[in-house]
């Protein structure tokens, strides 16, 4: 089959470049803007308590005002506020109200604090446009209001809340998102200098996957719509990554085979068919098993993951689509002369390095798999201190801006729950009115509650039949101790609710909450289904029930070893009080279906060595000294291209960035070139059960120079130090 594409590809180039053009221009013209929602409720489904309460809330309190702003006034000289400052305030917060800024319903005057140095203006806005760019606009227009309002008095005033929260993601995504284009860029463009020495192979994978992202975005807006997803402005600056990261590794995999090719002496379109034939299904299984992974992520309760995994299986889809049929299309179209001015294409350099490498796996398999798998388990150890953060929106962005900066004063100056306080409903199930008299004895058992600052009845709706409990926490919303109160206040909200009543406990600590056990239903229920399909993926690849085994536990070890590296180094060395929730799932899909790739890679070039009669630990050499260069380049680029998340300036990205990029480190340069190839070679012949994959066939392909073999062996790698005895043998 991928040897059809090939040769239709290569017959017809410029009808397949112009397809790709009409389909690009098609798709980029007519999709529908991405949205993207930055309200952590809005990920989570309808059944949990959190999420229920709200739309009690909606029904009970359709008018009950909820800030989505907040304008923080103190002193510029950081004194106690004076009473000619508090009619400032005054003024400022009655001008707001009179400016009908849209998504604006309510401006009111908020407490001031216990010291007498801080004061707040409160804003509601539409709660059905909640995490919404128009938001985020509202509170841009709110920002420059106060301010301006605000000039010529003693006062210092910012702006916070979710809104202005969402303003400062969008603000911070946009320059995130900038840093890690012009880094993917620019590390793609100079590793593909040094490998190959031609301008010509450094650009043209930027600009044809330039052109695959806009097909990829555009592809990705649809299924949203479609599929009405949450979206996410992180998304964004994930997607550069994979489509640059994951695309160069196609690219570097087709080019050394059709180098390969044209060093034994095939004419150059005859080179470009059977490199597309000889590395189709090795690119295509690999892709497989990354979109496999990707699309598990549908299986997540979580919104936010609900996207990511079509949007990232999407691009990588597009990205094997190109693959196959763009870049041979154009490539054959420029011929060898893409490889000018470097000479070096046409010689077989002598790989030095990796023969070293691959003879000290062959010569002492069980020591260096033991090496390599005792770093991946000390690293592993870490793991044991993980612990998760649920605050998404300081996750996305600086400290330094504004409205973090407010979250964090407002916590010095208030409870450090006043800011997202917690709330109890208590409602009638007769539809009775509820008893009044019950109220405080109610109240005061919520405020008993250790880690509760104070516990009051705030409101009734107009029948009587709810009644809001409004409950302020010692602790900031998304803390450790937060979510421990919390639970807490729900289990004393359901066991002390009056007989004829029930309770829902809404707000975002509750949301939080139950952020943390959809995320552990995720752990269960992902992770075994994604490593269950990649391996399918291997066994039909590799025609073997053992191989797929080993393959997957490698490549769970190597996800343990990086969330161990990776609590170690934000956790304990930085001090961060945790991890960002969702990275232990974004990083078991990037590491195991990548990981995967690479072992893939490896175990394929492994099995090519064997069948041409050499024996298990001679094969491991082998595969190691031949596959090596082009793991260790495809790893390289890729590691660094996840790495330039970390120049986005926030804990999220620059969290995500470090494990992804360590987690492939860690499986092209230890599983795939150390722990697989001398775990396989201690195994032996077994590795293959029940079939014999690795057993000499007599006639293998490719191994002249017109060979137009397209098995799964040749995975990509390049045979730069392949060399022809008289009997046919590659030495």
């Amino acid at each position: 089959m991928f040897r059809s594409i090939g040769n239709a590809v290569v017959r017809h180039p410029v009808w397949t470049i112009v397809a790709w053009l009409i389909a690009a221009v098609a798709i980029v013209a007519t999709a529908p803007s991405l949205p993207s929602n930055s309200d952590e409720s809005s990920f989570l489904p309808k059944s949990y308590e959190s999420i229920k309460a709200a739309d009690l809330q909606q029904k009970a309190f359709p008018s009950a005002f909820t800030p989505s702003a907040i304008a923080l006034y103190q002193r510029t000289d950081g004194g106690r506020l004076t009473a000619a400052d508090q009619k400032d305030v005054a003024r400022i917060t009655t001008e707001l109200g009179r400016k009908h800024i849209d998504q604006v319903q309510k401006v009111v005057p908020g407490q001031p604090s216990k010291d007498g140095r801080y004061t707040m203006t409160l804003v509601q806005m539409d709660s059905k446009n909640a995490g919404q760019p128009k938001q985020a606009d509202a509170a841009k227009v709110l920002r420059e209001d106060v301010k301006r309002l605000a000039k010529g008095t003693h006062l210092d005033v910012k702006l916070g809340g979710s809104a202005a929260q969402a303003l400062d993601q969008q603000d911070s995504s946009k320059r995130g998102q900038a840093l890690i284009g012009f880094g993917t860029f620019a590390i793609i463009l100079v590793t593909l200098l040094i490998i190959f020495r031609a301008p010509i192979l450094a650009v043209l994978p930027l600009i044809l996957i330039g052109l695959v992202s806009a097909v990829a975005n555009g592809l990705i807006a649809y299924a949203t719509k479609l599929f009405d997803l949450q979206a996410n402005s992180s998304i964004s600056s994930i997607l550069i990554v994979v489509l640059f990261g994951v695309g160069t590794d196609y690219f570097l995999f087709l080019m050394f085979r059709y180098r390969e090719r044209l060093r034994a002496g095939d004419e150059a379109k005859q080179a470009m068919v059977n490199a597309v034939g000889r590395v189709g299904e090795a690119i295509a299984s690999a892709a497989g098993a990354v979109i496999i992974a990707f699309l598990a992520l549908v299986l997540s309760t979580l919104g936010f993951l609900k996207q990511m995994g079509p949007a990232l299986a999407i691009a990588v889809a597009a990205t094997l689509v190109a693959g196959l049929t763009l870049i041979p299309a154009v490539v054959s179209l420029i011929g060898p002369k893409v490889f000018w001015p470097s000479k070096s294409w046409q010689h077989e350099p002598a790989n030095a390095r990796f023969a070293a490498l691959g003879r000290g796996v062959q010569r002492r398999p069980a020591l260096t798999a033991a090496l390599s798998g005792l770093v991946l388990l000390v690293l592993s150890l870490g793991t044991f201190g993980f612990n998760a953060t649920f605050d998404l929106a300081s996750g996305s962005m600086p400290k330094t801006k504004e409205s973090m900066v407010v979250q964090d004063e407002m916590q010095k100056a208030y409870s450090a729950g006043a800011a997202a306080p917690t709330d109890v409903y208590l409602s009638s199930t007769d539809g009775k009115p509820l008893d009044k008299a019950a109220f405080d004895g109610y109240a005061k058992r919520l405020g008993a509650v250790d880690g509760v600052a104070n516990a009051r009845m705030t409101q009734l709706n107009k029948a009587g039949t709810t009644a809001d409990f409004t409950v302020t926490l010692k602790y900031e919303a998304s803390s450790d101790k937060a979510l421990d109160v919390v639970g807490e206040v729900r289990d004393v909200a359901h066991a002390d609710a009056p007989d004829g009543t029930e309770a829902l406990v809404g707000g975002m600590s509750s949301i939080f909450k139950d952020i943390d056990a959809a995320v552990s239903h995720d752990y269960r229920t992902v992770f075994p289904v994604a490593a269950l399909l990649i391996m399918v993926i291997l066994g039909l690849l590799l025609r073997s029930v053992v191989a797929p085994w080993y393959l997957i536990a490698s490549v769970g070890l190597g996800f343990g070893a990086t969330l161990g590296a990776t609590v170690w180094i934000f956790q304990e060395a930085q001090g961060h009080s945790g991890l960002m929730f969702m990275l232990p799932v974004i990083m078991y899909l990037f590491v195991v279906a990548i990981g995967t790739d690479y072992n893939i890679l490896m175990i394929a070039r492994l099995r090519e060595e064997a069948r041409e009669g050499r024996e298990p630990r001679e094969a491991a050499g082998m595969a190691l000294r031949h596959a090596g260069p082009t793991v260790a380049a495809a790893g390289f680029i890729l590691a660094a291209t996840f790495a330039t998340m970390m120049l986005a300036g926030n804990s999220l990205l620059s969290e995500m960035g470090f494990a992804v990029s360590f987690g492939i480190a860690v499986a092209a340069f230890v599983m795939a070139m150390f722990f697989t190839p001398s775990l396989t070679a201690l195994i032996g012949h077994a590795a293959w059960w029940p079939g014999h994959g690795d057993r000499a066939t007599g006639t293998e392909a490719g191994t002249g120079p017109g060979s137009t073999g397209s098995g799964p062996a040749s995975a990509g790698e390049d045979h730069d130090a392949v060399t022809q005895d008289p009997a046919g043998r590659r030495g």
